[in-house]
């Protein structure tokens, strides 16, 4: 039985809904962008030290963590769809409030704020096209979030290099961030307007009680049949799964889920591709770039993202989550090797790095960059979804504080040769663990991936 979209009509709506829901991936990709423009000013405006230059990067990861840590109450509590909404006006409001800041400590308290915002969003709104998507084309409709975060990092690179381009370096330092920081409240109203027009998650409704309007929302996305298949499908997950406890996280079975989805969730952040891109324009001037050419250099690397990440939306339902994975890990740790080896015999020239660093973040955007966004939600039941991917989701914002607070660090202390040689090596961790306990999920329903994690003896007794 084919689970697609019976019209042309329906696929239409569930790609218009989940772009609408996928571009909270705006908001996390414009500020990761911003800041890596922004940051070289502030150094010099505040005469920051790495660990306060990494905590002015690292403080929207802070609000982060607590975002998405309440995320999945909210979102069982009041719906998915207000929490976006919710999520969208604080970005907006954060946006205004850094670009007014006078004090690094005003700044990092509106940075916060905003990470509020981005965490709320960043676990919510996967959730919410996972729960929306039909299995055969969820994953690509699922990596539309990572297409709009790399979208948005790609612009802001380019908008970010307009800015540098205005002025000199004096006037950067002391008007031309607040410019590139201000420019985030357009893709918080782009959101917040979006959401408007979207329904709200079929499976909360269901959960809810509010079993019409769910009718009415799967009908629209799959057809009647399979809609009346899906709504007694989620229905029976939902009476069947009636303890909705988060202790049913840690019992055999979904405790392998939870350790997968933390894995995934610490790894998407852990491979390194955060310290290019927070720290973008730093790494090419320590390679021989000037400001104008290492923001330049840095926008190509944008444009990479959002293709390798285009390519990935092709092969994400064909080639499978995980073969993806270990492919792609693979790979990172090759890059990082040489990456590390170029800079401790400084051999090559900084064409040569820029090169190799295309190259993991092609990489990257084609397995751990989307891949663990779409599976995190998919591997947890119906009933815990939205709070077991806001649990994950922390510890994915987590790694993320960790590598805006130290990559400075380590860079003026080990150098950038050791730094990203640590990253090589935790590529390989990732790919030891992916190859060996992470399931493939192409093509599987949500109820048919809740099985994965059914213990044995009761797999028999089902029998």
């Amino acid at each position: 039985m084919s689970e697609k979209p019976k019209s042309k009509r329906s696929l239409m709506f569930i790609i218009l809904i989940s772009c609408a829901a996928g571009l909270g991936g705006l908001l996390y990709g414009y500020d990761t962008a911003v800041i890596s423009g922004a940051i070289g000013s502030l150094q010099k405006l505040y005469n920051l030290t790495p660990m306060m230059e990494g905590l002015v990067i690292s403080s929207i990861m802070i609000g982060g963590v607590v975002g998405v840590g309440i995320s999945g109450f909210l979102g069982d509590f009041i719906g998915r769809k207000k929490v976006l909404m919710f999520a969208a006006a604080l970005f907006g409001v954060s946006a205004l409030a850094s670009a007014l800041s006078h004090s690094v400590e005003a700044l990092i308290i509106a940075r916060i704020i905003g990470g509020l915002g981005i965490g709320m969003a960043s676990a919510l709104s996967v959730t919410y096209i996972t729960e929306c998507a039909p299995p055969a084309i969820r994953g690509r409709l699922s990596a539309l979030y990572q297409l709009f975060t790399i979208s948005g990092m790609c612009l802001t690179y380019f908008i970010n290099l307009w800015i540098v381009n205005m002025g000199n370096d004096a006037w950067l330092t002391t008007t031309g961030w607040r410019w590139m920081l201000a420019c985030g409240i357009f893709p918080s109203f782009v959101f917040l307007l979006t959401l408007f027009f979207v329904p709200e998650s079929p499976r909360y409704l269901v959960k809810a009680g509010k079993l019409d309007q769910a009718v009415a929302v799967l009908n629209k996305i799959n057809g009647p049949i399979i809609g009346k298949q899906e709504f007694a499908s989620i229905s029976n997950s939902l009476i069947v799964e009636k303890d909705s406890s988060l202790k049913q996280l840690f019992k055999p079975g979904l405790r392998k889920a939870l350790v997968i989805g933390i894995f995934l969730a610490i790894f998407n952040q852990a491979v390194g591709m955060n310290s290019i891109t927070y720290y973008g324009p730093k790494i090419f001037e320590m390679i021989g770039f000037k400001t104008n050419s290492s923001f330049l250099a840095t926008s190509v690397v944008g444009v990479v993202d959002v293709l390798a990440t285009i390519l990935a939306m092709f092969l994400i339902d064909k080639v499978g989550r995980k073969k993806l994975m270990s492919i792609g890990s693979a790979l990172m740790a090759f890059f990082m090797l040489f990456i590390g080896l170029a800079f401790y015999t400084h051999y090559g020239n900084g064409m040569v790095i820029l090169f190799l660093i295309l190259g993991f973040v092609a990489s990257f955007c084609i397995s751990m960059g989307p891949i663990p966004w779409i599976m995190i939600p998919e591997i947890f039941p119906n009933y815990l979804r939205a709070r077991a991917t806001g649990i994950a989701t922390m510890f994915l914002w987590g790694a993320n504080w960790a590598i805006g607070q130290f990559t400075p660090m380590l860079l003026s202390s080990i150098g950038g040769a050791f730094t990203f040689w640590i990253f090589c090596g935790l590529n390989v961790i990732c790919f030891i663990f992916v190859t060996t306990s992470v399931p493939e999920t192409k093509n599987k329903s949500l109820e048919e991936i809740e099985k994965f994690w059914v213990p044995k003896n009761k797999k028999k007794n089902i029998a």
